[in-house]
């Protein structure tokens, strides 16, 4: 995370870093609708994972809980992995280790102009 945090960065993102899934629904929530872009989802955290808290944040009572975008980050790269990830509520999956030749394209299919703000987690 903290290397994709530094390449990201370096594409001229603005990364918020979290530590589990509930951080990452806590911190959602907690913000004012706008305030991220994306969510970049770690599948394998403590407290809750990624795919816990992509449910949790897509039944939200606020605008954006449907619609902000939610990419998987794992280190599992089958595609049984990556639609499981679809199945909760995500809208991409990107294997690790990152390649930001893949992660960059990624993100921006759904780039929007607004923050440019990112949340990460870990």
């Amino acid at each position: 995370a903290e290397v994709a945090e530094i390449l990201l960065e370096d594409e001229g993102a603005i990364i918020t870093m979290v530590n589990d899934g509930q951080q990452a629904v806590e911190l959602f929530n907690n913000n004012p609708v706008g305030t991220f872009d994306a969510i970049l989802m770690d599948i394998m955290m403590p407290v809750m994972d990624g795919l816990t808290a992509t449910k949790a944040i897509r039944v939200l009572n606020r605008p954006d809980a449907g619609i902000i975008p939610i990419i998987a980050m794992t280190a599992n790269a089958f595609a049984e992995d990556a639609n499981k990830a679809l199945s909760v509520g995500m809208n991409d999956h990107v294997a690790k280790p990152i390649d930001m030749s893949i992660l960059v394209p990624t993100m921006m299919k759904y780039h929007d102009t607004r923050s440019g703000a990112t949340f990460l987690t870990r």
